[in-house]
């Protein structure tokens, strides 16, 4: 799972090209349904314009580009060829137009569309995420409660509890600092915690660490 870019905040940025307004509108999603829904919104606030192309990119599992009556490969590929060439990902683009009187081509639009997304990101505030893994931590009820304390003021970020026979906590901890998670509860814990690598994740690179805060 490679890192990758994305946004903090949906950000516009409108260019003009031969008369034509180019708007683009960014923001970070997480899922094809969320990408989905602010297009809709795009398309309701710009429901006059003459085309609301559009682009996505959802980590590694997802992406589509829709050119919206643009000829087919100007608009919503470059948009999507942009995003890809630059390393963005839970991204979506709308880039929506209004034809100002003068045709552009198809290497005009190419470059209008794949442009208007370019100069958004140049402005867009953006983090790298980074590879991680859910770790489940288990030990017994009589040690959870300073374990939880522990974890809570640790730089790993508990996702979930289970008050099962053993209590488990659901910590994401990036994939270069596993090693350094596993020396660590095991200082705090005095070996009495067992960790278990789950799923695979992203964490913000700024919010990941090479190595705990504290330790026992």
């Amino acid at each position: 799972m490679p890192s990758y870019l994305t946004i903090t905040d949906p950000i516009e940025h409108e260019t003009e090209v031969r008369r034509s307004r180019f708007i683009c509108a960014l923001a970070p999603v997480g899922t094809e349904e969320e990408a989905r829904a602010f297009i809709a919104g795009r398309r309701r606030l710009y429901g006059d314009a003459n085309h609301n192309c559009t682009a996505y990119v959802i980590g590694s599992r997802a992406q589509k580009a829709d050119d919206d009556g643009e000829p087919g490969g100007t608009a919503g590929t470059p948009m999507l060829e942009v995003l890809n060439r630059r390393g963005f990902a839970d991204v979506v683009a709308v880039v929506t137009r209004y034809f100002g009187g003068v045709l552009l081509g198809a290497g005009g639009l190419v470059r209008a569309y794949g442009g208007a997304v370019g100069e958004a990101l140049d402005r867009a505030t953006s983090v790298r995420m980074v590879p991680a893994t859910i770790m489940s931590v288990v030990v017994d009820h009589a040690h959870s409660g300073r374990l939880e304390n522990d974890l809570r003021a640790s730089p790993y970020p508990v996702r979930a509890v289970d008050y099962g026979a053993d209590v488990t906590f659901e910590v994401a901890v990036a994939d270069d600092a596993r090693g350094g998670f596993a020396r660590w509860l095991a200082g705090v814990t005095a070996g009495r915690a067992i960790a278990l690598p789950g799923d695979g994740v992203h964490l913000r690179e700024d919010r990941a660490v090479s190595s705990p805060e504290r330790s026992a």
